[in-house]
């Protein structure tokens, strides 16, 4: 069955009235006089892994960015909320304090420490999540390199190395930028099993992909965004089924 962008719309204004563990409701941003994200609705609720999704120039990093409470894009509009908190009334780091962790797509691996000197720069101020030795259960080529310099690891390593410094924190919701841009398809795989562990501890996650299959496959829900604006709400499922849905607004 087709969805069009009219069926889709509705969904997502019915999707407002169920409670949520997380919501974003009409949301705008800009970046400077650019009007990025364009009242943009979506909900996830808890354990669940969503994707969002979209062209080149969408407005899917720049979603992720006004949620995360970073200065750019400024959101101007709208409110953020999860598990009952307000994010929209807060900076970044009152955001993170209450659970929210961005892992952007340049993992910003702080320079001239090392592995492990990153993790614990992430536990200096509390909330605490996962101990570090847990966190090398979890990656355990974090624990063989935890002496080496965190910007000389593998890229993968160092996508390791970022996932691993949220979890330090007390984690409720977790953002990912890109996480297989630049990847060996192996790593890919490693970096899917391990975001499979992370839900079972009921985390809940927020993925932007531009390996579209990839994220839906991982997925349980997607949202997709066109020119700032959603324009499919649904399961991962419908969207894997649906190749003129694929097509219009992923070009897959």
């Amino acid at each position: 069955m087709t969805l069009g962008v009219e069926s889709n719309v509705l969904k997502v204004e019915k999707k407002r009235a169920e409670p949520a563990y997380f919501s974003a409701h009409d949301i705008h941003a800009y970046y400077g006089e650019s009007y990025i994200v364009q009242g943009v609705s979506f909900n996830v609720h808890e354990g669940e892994i969503l994707a969002l999704l979209g062209r080149n120039g969408a407005g899917k990093t720049s979603t992720l960015r006004a949620i995360a409470r970073l200065d750019s894009p400024m959101l101007v509009k709208g409110e953020v909320w999860l598990d009952h908190q307000p994010l929209h009334t807060m900076k970044a780091w009152q955001a993170a304090q209450v659970g929210m962790q961005l892992v952007p797509e340049d993992r910003s691996i702080i320079q001239g420490l090392t592995v492990e000197e990153n993790l614990q720069l992430a536990q200096i101020e509390k909330p605490i999540g996962w101990s570090i030795e847990r966190i090398y259960e979890l990656f355990p080529r974090l624990g063989e390199r935890r002496k080496q310099e965190g910007t000389t690891l593998s890229g993968g390593e160092q996508q390791m190395l970022a996932i691993g410094r949220a979890l330090a924190r007390d984690i409720k919701l977790l953002l990912l930028d890109e996480p297989y841009e630049g990847l060996a398809p192996v790593i890919v795989q490693e970096i899917e099993k391990t975001l499979h562990l992370i839900r079972e501890q009921g985390i809940t996650t927020i993925i932007v992909e531009q390996n579209a299959i990839a994220a839906l496959k991982l997925a349980d829900r997607a949202v997709i965004l066109d020119t700032g604006s959603v324009v499919f709400d649904g399961t991962a499922q419908e969207v894997l089924e649906n190749e003129q849905l694929r097509h219009d607004y992923l070009a897959i």
